[in-house]
């Protein structure tokens, strides 16, 4: 089940928010276009544990950042974005834009540090925003608790009240296979 929509109207325009989804679908295209050398940068610029412990320096700790704008295929990135779309905006009001964007960044780099955490040996580069994603889908749970969200499958509306609310949660990270 996917998210299409939520009941909760923004006040503002939500400018972080579609700059961040504008930013991620505009580096995907770049790594699109270099082909076959795409793996070659994803590997350089995604997080890989080993190379912040063995070779630590500003460009290793420059991946924790990075890393967040990349992603591993269109589902990846398309989902994350929806997400991003659905409810990034209802953050981005409440928390304002400079707070949304360091706490979109924040959640990124907790979420690398508990990847480093849990993984410290694997060589595989780890990318994506899920880790940021799921702290905004988090602070919007928090913030939101009787929104309505419309999802996908059978357009049923999920919440309000903590069961809903737990649903919209599970969905979403089912849905986007996070």
């Amino acid at each position: 089940m996917l998210p299409l929509k939520d009941t909760v109207q923004s006040r503002s325009f939500p400018i972080v928010n579609w700059s961040l989804i504008a930013l991620n679908v505009f580096i995907f295209f770049i790594i699109l276009s270099l082909g076959d050398r795409a793996e070659v940068l994803v590997a350089v610029l995604g997080v890989v544990p080993p190379r912040l412990f063995h070779h630590p320096g500003l460009f290793e700790f420059a991946t924790l950042f990075t890393a967040m704008f990349l992603h591993g295929g269109w589902a990846h990135l398309l989902g994350n974005m929806l997400a991003l779309y659905v409810f990034g905006d209802n953050v981005e009001d409440r928390m304002g834009s400079g707070h949304y964007l360091l706490f979109y960044l924040l959640c990124g780099l907790v979420a690398s540090f508990a990847h480093i955490a849990l993984n410290p040996t694997s060589p595989i580069p780890t990318v994506g925003a899920s880790g940021a994603i799921s702290g905004v889908l988090s602070a919007y749970l928090l913030f939101f608790p009787r929104a309505r969200v419309i999802l996908a499958a059978g357009n049923h509306p999920c919440g309000p009240g903590p069961r809903g609310n737990t649903r919209i949660f599970e969905s979403v990270n089912l849905g986007f296979g996070v």
